[in-house]
């Protein structure tokens, strides 16, 4: 006896459903490698001990972690720290600024508003909630020298408290580059095809470090080089004193870099090295100039 139709119907239906499922999952963990970030942006940071040990992410995920290291490092906190934030962003978040989450969890922390981490709207800013990750974690006694995720656990109080280990090499490779220790570590492509703007990097860079990172007007960065040259409205020069070190060049340089799809950023050069859109980081014909240490020079695209 044949099968009556409606249970025919019945069957390619919850076929269909489940089709349905599986290409909406594939396209939830598509974005979650994405990131948000438009096709071919991707970033590649390297161990500077083992070129071939590597972290790939979007150039989203970048944006966030050098915002997360920058923050770290105007309050103080050593590479350390860094490496136990971005170790904790990624498992919570992947390093995205998301606006859900287990109960009212939000933002690259996944902190929450009824446990007493700030309002929503605090929360996602990245600035604001790396901030107070780091809060806690200075009260967290000897959290130097403690495991990674024994130290992200007694901030975070998460319901998974060995998740974070699996992302100490990863989060160690970019703290590394980011806190400047590293230097030609990380390198970006797939820029924007829109222009850059001066003043949006400018703005970006007093938001992620502080207004004392930018040279003061009429000085390099504004549109003039350290001698009184004109240099070019798309050119932002960020002088690095001979006390901070080259390192605090590098976490500048590989700032940049991060933030060059979103920013367009086009080319970066300290050192005597320079980054161009899509490149690795080639040694430059120009000198670096300024005082001290140099200058990190960072010039956005025409479009």
């Amino acid at each position: 006896m044949s099968e009556p139709s409606f249970f025919r119907r019945g069957r390619v239906l919850r076929v269909g459903a489940a089709l349905v499922v599986l290409l909406a999952l594939a396209g939830y963990f598509a974005a979650q490698q994405r990131g948000g970030a438009p096709a071919g942006s991707r970033c590649v940071v390297r161990s500077a001990d083992d070129p071939a040990e590597t972290y790939e992410l979007s150039a989203v995920m970048a944006v966030n972690a050098a915002t997360i290291s920058a923050v770290g490092t105007g309050k103080g906190m050593p590479e350390r720290a860094v490496t136990i934030a971005l170790a904790t962003a990624i498992q919570e978040s992947s390093l995205r600024n998301i606006d859900y989450g287990d109960r009212d969890s939000l933002g690259l922390f996944q902190q929450r508003p009824s446990q007493g981490w700030g309002e929503p709207e605090q929360i996602m800013d990245p600035v604001y909630s790396s901030e107070k990750f780091y809060e806690h974690l200075a009260e967290v006694p000897g959290y130097s020298r403690l495991p990674l995720t024994v130290a992200a656990q007694r901030v975070q109080k998460s319901g998974f408290p060995q998740a974070y280990a699996k992302h100490e090499r990863d989060a160690s490779l970019l703290a590394a580059a980011l806190t400047g220790r590293a230097a030609t570590t990380l390198t970006c492509g797939g820029a924007t095809e829109e222009p850059g703007d001066e003043k949006e990097l400018r703005a970006a860079l007093a938001r992620d470090f502080g207004k004392d990172v930018l040279p003061a007007t009429g000085a390099a960065g504004s549109g003039a080089d350290t001698d009184g040259k004109a240099d070019g409205p798309r050119t932002v020069e960020l002088p690095v004193p001979s006390a901070e070190g080259k390192r605090r060049g590098w976490e500048l340089a590989h700032w940049a870099v991060a933030n060059a799809t979103r920013l367009g950023v086009a080319e970066v050069t300290y050192a005597g090295r320079t980054w161009r859109t899509g490149g690795d980081w080639e040694t430059s014909a120009e000198e670096t100039r300024g005082g001290g240490t140099g200058a990190v020079r960072i010039v956005v695209s025409e479009g």
